[in-house]
């Protein structure tokens, strides 16, 4: 028989495998390094002709013109057509939706007009013709909603910036959320441009400085997405983290400083408003636990060509569950959706039972007033009627109805519902004592405009109002942002 081993002791047709097989690796090989050194190319001559980008400059357009593929991205946060089962960008009026909500916020400006956010692009233009804005507001209220907040805070100062007034302002307030909220000019890196978040990070023992760039991802979003209040007379912007994130953490500090953001029209209630505690309810969930940051999931990275970036259409993720749930997770997108929107529908069903509870407790309170009720008997009422409303509106606040940490906002949900009703407990015990005949019967506030009326709002009148602020202050904010503009440009 014919020997056809060679001396290694292997047939020829595994010899000529192993050199074909060589051969693919290196060819494979020089395609992957010729494509590196390619997109390296590719992105320092991006940068080498990109133009300086002056500090603290407000214009997104301008910072358009060395980022193309960002600034493309960022526009498209025009849309507003996307809305899921339980949120998206499209307006929704949520007084009209759920309109418990206008006797919880009796004799606040919340009472008046409540729809969802459309979005960065629409936050200046949302906030001007918001109905809040018609009561009296600090310049601090401007805070979050552009660019030039930085550039104006830098300017005069930041506690000069605070003290100052919402409606005298505006015109120096005309370029929507953007690049330069969160990126350096001359690096491009990420960087907090207001100094509320720094500063709670001090009093909290942290140095911010330190934090990593996956961290910043996250903390960028934090200058805003959080909740916050206007300490003393000077309006000045703070975080009160100094116990912790949770919910509970942040009512003992509210109850120690006796912090009251209004008092309710018929409880007589200190009442507490959260804001919108975004980053502090992920804090407690298992994206947080796991690293995942905010930009991962509502900015997730694209490719074109050699350049990986950004994607600056900030939105939901269920927009983009290709793009940023299926990153990590390997169910199909019909399953991802599905298990979204089954947690955050268990999160609504507890928050509507609280609404409807928090909605009847102020009522019954008033009656307990208006039937003899003391201060004494009164004041264990309005503090569990305080806490209770804060720890639902610490969940209902927050943006992606409680997906961001769903075992957390149920817990909060849960306190709240039992706050509530020993509250009620108490008010009946006074109702026993004052001869009150129970249950009280209820006014109609099924609709939005039958709730606006029992607490005696007027809204035809404030509605006038409001179209008579659009058509004198809001032209002559535009003229004057005009002639700054082109300033500027010459």
């Amino acid at each position: 028989m014919e020997n056809t081993m060679n001396k290694s002791g292997r047939t020829p047709w595994m010899n000529w495998m192993i050199f074909f097989l060589t051969v693919v690796v290196v060819f494979v090989l020089g395609i992957f390094a010729a494509s590196i050194l390619e997109r390296r190319t590719e992105s320092k001559l991006y940068f080498q002709t990109a133009k300086a980008i002056p500090d603290w400059e407000p214009r997104n357009e301008v910072w358009g013109r060395n980022f193309p593929r960002e600034y493309e991205t960022y526009l498209s946060t025009l849309d507003t057509g996307f809305q899921s089962p339980h949120g998206g960008s499209a307006v929704v009026d949520y007084l009209e939706k759920y309109p418990e909500l206008v006797v919880m916020w009796a004799g606040y400006a919340f009472s008046r007009e409540y729809n969802q956010g459309r979005g960065h692009y629409y936050a200046i233009k949302d906030v001007r013709e918001s109905l809040r804005t018609d009561v009296p507001q600090p310049a601090t209220c401007w805070t979050c909603k552009s660019p030039d907040v930085p550039r104006l805070m830098e300017q005069i100062g930041v506690a000069e910036f605070y003290k100052g007034k919402w409606s005298e302002i505006g015109h120096e307030v005309v370029n929507n959320i953007g690049c330069q909220d969160c990126h350096d000019p001359k690096t491009m890196n990420l960087r907090i441009t207001r100094p509320a978040l720094v500063e709670a990070y001090q009093r909290m023992g942290k140095d911010i400085k330190k934090a990593t760039h996956q961290e910043m991802r996250s903390l960028v979003c934090a200058q805003c997405h959080v909740e916050y209040y206007f300490k003393g007379k000077g309006k000045y912007l703070t975080f009160p983290w100094d116990k912790g994130f949770s919910a509970d953490d942040m009512e003992a500090y509210y109850d120690e400083i006796e912090h009251v953001d209004w008092v309710h029209k018929l409880s007589k209630t200190p009442m507490l408003k959260a804001q919108h505690p975004d980053f502090e309810l992920y804090m407690t969930g298992v994206h947080a636990d796991r690293g995942v940051a905010c930009a991962d999931c509502h900015m997730p990275y694209k490719r074109e060509g050699g350049m990986k970036f950004t994607d600056h259409k900030i939105q939901s993720p269920l927009a983009n569950i290709s793009g940023s749930c299926q990153v990590c997770h390997r169910e199909s997108e019909a399953k991802l959706m599905a298990n979204v929107v089954e947690r955050q529908g268990k999160v609504e069903e507890l928050r509507r039972l609280a609404e409807k509870n928090l909605a009847r407790v102020h009522i019954e309170a008033k009656t307990a007033w208006d039937n003899g009720a003391t201060e004494a008997e009164m004041k264990p009422v309005l503090q569990l009627i305080r806490h209770a409303q804060w720890r639902w509106d610490w969940v209902a606040a927050a943006n992606g109805l409680g997906f961001h940490s769903p075992v957390e906002s149920l817990r909060v949900l849960g306190t709240s519902i039992q706050k509530v009703q020993e509250a009620r407990i108490l008010l009946t015990e006074i109702f026993v004592r004052k001869g009150v005949k129970t249950p009280i019967d209820m006014p109609d506030i099924s609709t939005k405009l039958k709730a606006q009326k029992f607490i005696g709002l007027e809204m035809p009148e404030l509605l006038k109002k409001k179209r008579e602020f659009l058509t004198t202050a809001v032209p002559e904010w535009t003229r004057k942002a005009a002639e700054r503009e082109s300033k500027l440009k010459n």
